[in-house]
């Protein structure tokens, strides 16, 4: 099943944040589009669960917390945040 990846706004807010500081800005682009990737062909099986229908997945140096709505082929990335930061949940 092919699922369509949105990303929240505050998400990919983050995401161009992260982008703007990295020092290897290929290696958070390629992240980004490999996550998409994922999500797109595999969504159902990608990553780990967390609270609810949240999961967690990563590709270095990123990693994402997402929803799959299964009925709608929809994969909604929550938020994104660099391996190398401490974060709290979702």
């Amino acid at each position: 099943m092919k699922y369509t990846v949105i990303w929240k706004p505050s998400a990919e807010a983050r995401l161009a944040q992260i982008w703007t500081e990295a020092h290897d800005q290929n290696a958070v682009a390629l992240a980004a589009n490999a996550l998409d990737r994922l999500l797109q062909f595999d969504a159902e099986s990608e990553g780990e669960s967390r609270t609810g229908n949240i999961h967690i997945t990563w590709v270095q140096p990123l990693a994402i917390h997402f929803r799959v709505e299964q009925e709608d082929c929809m994969v909604y990335v929550l938020k994104v945040w660099h391996t190398g930061e401490m974060h709290s949940g979702a």
